[in-house]
């Protein structure tokens, strides 16, 4: 069934927000979104519940509605070569190149199996969407897990990469695209940076390349987004320090996509917490997708996002 999910609190406008400021409500259970713009609308692509991966839309940012199956198990025909008695789905990240739309993903378990990522083509955002038939990352062991798959397109040069790996590796690695986009042309080799964890994301703003990641244990208060700077997508980098942090009220924000918004040029990051915890964790239950405005320093910093 389709559902529309109504902002927590009414009648908040984000576009009136100053930059800095107030978060928005967070919207439905959910982790690791991928924060996407196509077609007039918004979309969320989240984790929930590992069997499925879906849409969600929305006209404002406030009120969410959940499209139809983009992934599961039933289309990935790959899935079982690795004969690990069940699987999950999880931190989906849609690309638009070449006219059509990239959806990448990881499956797991990550143990005693190696995780791996795989990619579809889909007609659109919201689908339908079509597995390249063999996974596109399929490398575990030797201090790196094949998770959180990123794929960022140069603005620059049009070049295609792969960012991707964490959790107990908490390494980084790269992958050139070839242009097709579900096959791999080389890994470029880059250092991984300070405090990385997993969920790595990369944007570039005014000829600065931005390199975000998340840090600590995605189950307690350690959790949160830390971010480095380079003149290049791949390094050498320069850590710049956390942004994103637990506070009193929303507890191990991380795994995030940053997003400019194209009607008014202002910056958005999506990201998880958990809410109604008040111990420093660790946690069980659902964490929550929500979305927070984000504002740059004159030296192209980014400044401490607030979640209250």
């Amino acid at each position: 069934m389709r559902r529309m999910v109504q902002a927590a609190l009414a009648g908040l406008v984000l576009a009136a927000l100053p930059a800095h400021a107030q978060d928005a409500p967070s919207f439905f259970d959910g982790a690791d979104p991928d924060f996407e713009v196509a077609d007039g609308q918004y979309w969320l692509y989240p984790t929930f519940g590992g069997k499925t991966l879906v849409a969600w839309h929305s006209p404002d940012m406030k009120n969410w509605e959940k499209g139809p199956v983009l992934l599961d198990h039933s289309m990935i025909p790959w899935i079982d070569d690795d004969h690990a008695p069940e699987h999950r789905l999880w931190a989906p990240d849609m690309v638009r190149a070449n006219g059509r739309y990239y959806f990448y993903y990881s499956i797991g378990p990550q143990n005693p199996t190696p995780s791996r990522i795989g990619v579809a083509r889909c007609e659109g955002p919201a689908g339908p969407c079509k597995d390249s038939g063999k996974p596109l990352v399929n490398d575990g062991g030797h201090g790196f897990e094949a998770i959180d798959p990123a794929v960022f397109v140069d603005p620059r040069t049009k070049t295609a990469y792969l960012y991707a790996g964490g959790s107990a590796g908490a390494t980084l690695r790269v992958w050139m695209l070839k242009p097709d986009m579900v096959s791999i042309d080389h890994e470029v080799k880059v250092q991984t940076p300070a405090h990385f964890t997993e969920g790595s994301f990369m944007f570039e703003r005014n000829g600065t390349y931005y390199l975000s990641y998340s840090s600590g244990n995605f189950r307690d208060t350690t959790y949160s987004v830390h971010y480095a700077t380079a003149k290049s997508p791949t390094g050498p980098w320069t850590y710049r320090g956390p942004i994103l942090v637990s506070d009193a009220k929303y507890k191990g924000p991380g795994h995030h996509a940053f997003l400019r918004d194209p009607k008014d040029g202002r910056w958005y990051i999506a990201y998880h917490r958990w809410e109604g915890q008040p111990h420093d964790g660790p946690y069980t239950g659902s964490r929550r997708v929500a979305i927070t405005t984000v504002a740059f320093g004159k030296d192209g910093s980014i400044l401490p996002v607030k979640m209250d």
